[in-house]
This record gives C-alpha cells, structure tokens and sequence, in this order.
C-alpha cells in the first residue's frame, strides 16, 4: 500500500523548526498514531483467510480463545471469541494445521498486530513445526533415548549442582531463592546459555558439554522460564535432547509450560513443570531433615528414659530380692541358735531348781547322791535356784 506523504514525510520534506506553525502539535500522540496505524491494517485488508499452525492456545472461562498462527518464518496473535468459538467445538491442539477467516486489525492498547478470527476449518495435514517435532522424536526412539529404562534415579543428597538456563531471566532468580530455602549446603554452578531464538539450540549444547566435562557434579537442571511455544522450540531441537541424553549426571528438564511436553522433557531423567519445581525434586528439604531430627531425638530420650525406668525398676526389685535374702540367711542361724539355746535351758539344771528342787554339794564339791554320804554333823552347801544356802547335817 503507498504512503500517505501527508503522514509518512521523508527527511527530505520534512519542514525546519522555524517553519512549523506555534499553532499545531509537533508530533502525532501514541494513540494517533497506533489509531492510523489500526484504520490502513483494517481498510487494506479487511477479511482475510489465512492458512497456519495453531500454537500457545489458550481458552479462558467465557470460551474465548487466545493463540497464534504462525507458518516457517512468521506468526501472528489471534483472538477468537465465544460467539465463533462455539461453533468450531474442541479447541485445535498444538502444531495443528487450519485455515482462518478474519479481519486483521491493531490492538490499540499494545500497539500490536492481531487478527481477530470468526471461522476456522482444520487442513488435511499436519503442521509443519509438528512435523518436526514428531521426526525428531521418532529419531531419538529409534535410538532409545526415550526408553524408560534409560532413566536414572536422582542423587538424595546433591552437593554440586549444575543450572543451565539464561543468566537474565527470572528462572534462574527461582533456582537460587529455592535452593537456599530446601538445601543452604548445596553449591550451584550456573551455566549461562540462550535458551530463545535461533542460536538457543547451539548455545544450550555448548553449554551442556561444559558441564559434562566437569567434574564432581552430581545433578544437572537444564530450562528456562514459561513463554509461548515459539519461545520453547529450542527444547525440541534434535541436538539440544541429544546432549541432555549424553550427561554423566542424571538431569531433570525444567521448561516452563504445563500445555506441552517438549523433547527435553522426555530425553531427561525427570521432567518438571517450572524451574522452581525442578529445585523442589532435586534438593532435599532441611525443615523436613530439621523435624525428622528432633522426632528422632525426642523418641531416643524417651526410649533412653523408658530404658532407665526399667532398669531402676529391676534394680529395685533386686535390692529387695538381695535384703529378702540376707534376711533370710541371717535369721535361720539365729533360728536354730535359739532353738539351741532353748535345748540347752531345758537341760540345764539350774532349769530344774527353778521349778523347787535343791542340789546338796559337800564341802569338796560333790553332789550327794545318797543319804550315807551325810553322816550326822556333816556341814554341806544346800544349792536353791537363787542361790546356796550353807547346811549342818543332823
């Protein structure tokens, strides 16, 4: 379409300060200019149909529909609402081919070229970027590098960590705030690399093999933060998966998007939805550790006291089993020593006077025995249980 001079001047027209009138603005506002920007789109064009892949669809509460259109070397945004949203039904999953009736326009908030779709009809092929998609993917299976056994279980306890995403985005802010919340201990080497655009796919591999010519490193992340699936593309590329594949260290693919899984997620080890997540797999949790610790600790003191309870409590049994037993060991003699004893007292004579007899002693000691041996005059001592008494024979 050619330019209105009226709008569009050269530097060659353009007039000098002294000449422009104190009268008019010197410049269009923003909003002039996105509006005329907005009326040449509209009445250049008006309906067109369009042929493309759909990608980075999304449909909100109402139903309408958000996504791109894109082809080998350009795309563009589109909206589609409910009431023409209803009559295609499902919403077209990723890479798929259609055709689109709509009037291109410019969005004056945003100052940004979009076409608003009131038809869309599904090709009889596949999209290009699927197509791609899906011959990589058949090559890496060929290969077995999606097979499951391939993959490996993540270290408990990593020590050194490798991160390869840009070095400007705000995944790699994430990275760092959660991994010093779960695991303070853990060193991080960050790797930069161009993870958008058409040198990603060389920077991401060059990137990787640094860090698989390291060594010491015990887990390798590799991602980015969420984008549009044109931002994402270079994750499906061949030799991006490929040297994932080739890590020595198990990996986890951290690419920012929930709608999609790329090849990187399924070449890698562990898949994870965001960078954050990709910390949460990888690194252990220290308050989980912290609390486990003290439950460990409380459940010791109580078995060690438990276990100091019954041991007091067998020693004191054994105190009174000990005591029961010298008890028992000193008050049997004792026993059979009275019982002895009391033998004895029966025998004794001095039992026998007690109960009113006498024992006649003469002067040398003897016990009289017979009357004949006290002959008239004798002197004798008369034994009472009390005492003697001294005695004259008559």
């Amino acid at each position: 379409m050619p330019k209105d001079p009226s709008l569009f001047p050269d530097s060659t027209s353009l007039p000098r300060p002294s000449d422009r009138p104190s009268d008019r603005p010197t410049a269009l506002s923003v909003s002039e200019l996105v509006g005329v920007l907005r009326g040449s789109v509209e009445s250049a064009l008006r309906q067109v149909w369009v042929k493309g892949e759909v990608s980075s669809l999304k449909s909100f509460g109402k139903g309408d529909w958000y996504f791109t259109l894109r082809d080998a070397e350009s795309c563009i945004r589109c909206v589609m609402w409910k009431t023409y949203t209803t009559r295609v039904g499902e919403p077209p999953s990723e890479g798929t081919e259609v055709y689109a009736l709509g009037n291109p326009t410019v969005w004056e908030k945003k100052g940004e070229l979009r076409m608003a779709v009131v038809v869309m009809l599904p090709t009889a092929g596949i999209g290009l970027q699927q197509l791609g998609k899906e011959k990589v993917r058949a090559a890496l299976e060929k290969d077995g590098l999606l097979a499951p056994e391939r993959k490996r279980a993540l270290p408990e306890f990593p020590a050194l960590l490798a991160v390869v995403t840009s070095e400007d985005g705000a995944a790699l802010h994430d990275i760092i705030i959660v991994a010093r919340r779960r695991w303070p201990r853990v060193r991080l080497l960050i790797v930069p690399a161009q993870v958008q655009g058409d040198g990603a796919p060389a920077a991401l591999v060059r990137a990787i093999g640094r860090v698989n010519r390291l060594q010491g490193v015990d887990l390798c992340v590799v991602g980015r933060g969420g984008g549009s699936r044109e931002d994402l593309l270079a994750f499906d590329d061949e030799r991006v998966c490929r040297a994932i594949a080739a890590l020595r260290m198990p990996s986890i693919s951290a690419v920012g998007h929930e709608t999609d899984i790329s090849l990187a997620d399924l070449v890698a080890d562990v898949r994870a939805a965001t960078p954050s997540a990709a910390m949460e797999l990888a690194l252990p949790d220290r308050v989980h550790y912290l609390r486990h610790a003290e439950s460990l600790g409380s459940r010791f003191a109580h078995a060690l006291r438990r276990r100091t309870e019954v041991v007091a409590e067998r020693l004191a049994r054994g105190g009174d089993r000990i005591q029961v037993a010298m008890t028992r060991r000193i008050s049997d003699p004792r026993t059979r020593l009275e019982r002895m004893a009391g033998q004895l007292e029966a025998l004794s004579p001095l039992k026998v006077l007690g109960r009113g007899y006498s024992v006649a002693r003469l002067a040398d000691g003897r016990v009289v025995r017979r009357r004949a041996e006290l002959p008239s005059g004798t002197e004798f001592t008369l034994r009472v249980s009390d005492g003697e008494v001294p005695s004259r024979a008559s």
